[in-house]
């Protein structure tokens, strides 16, 4: 094995810590994208009519808009695969909820949709030995 020093070490290590980061975020967005495909299945059953999927806006996305009776629900997916850093849940904090509200008031102006009232849902799925357990807070916050 050589050994290197000095800017050809630097360099190295930056490259191994760059490929690093770029593999972890890879697999963070493979698994949310898994975790919201079994959302939408889970709430197709549950009753739930979707509108949208991952509806992107210049200020961010909202994973998932359905219909839910009369309700415009507003859902936002959160999959982990242990519980090791918390409950996926407690991921949405009160900088993630005024974001959210800020993409459905959006949404619900682009689509002019003035007259329908709006709920928030969080969907929380934790892989354990490859299966989902889920817990679906309904109105988990306010507008």
């Amino acid at each position: 094995m050589v050994y290197r020093s000095g800017w050809g070490a630097i360099f190295t290590q930056l490259f191994l810590f760059l490929l690093l980061i770029s593999y972890y975020r890879f697999m963070s967005k493979r698994i949310g994208d898994e975790g919201e495909s079994f959302a939408e299945k889970f709430l197709k059953q549950k009753g739930y009519r979707i509108l949208e999927r991952n509806y992107r806006t210049p200020i961010g996305e909202i994973d998932i808009v359905a219909r839910d009776g009369e309700y415009m629900v507003f859902i936002e997916v959160k999959t982990r695969q242990s519980l090791q850093y918390g409950a996926p849940v407690d991921a949405v904090d009160r900088r993630k909820r005024e974001r959210i509200r800020r993409l459905a008031l959006l949404y619900l102006k682009n689509k002019r949709l003035y007259d329908n009232p709006v709920r928030f849902d969080v969907l929380g799925l934790t892989l354990i030995d490859g299966r989902y357990e889920v817990e679906l807070i309904k109105n988990a916050f306010e507008v």
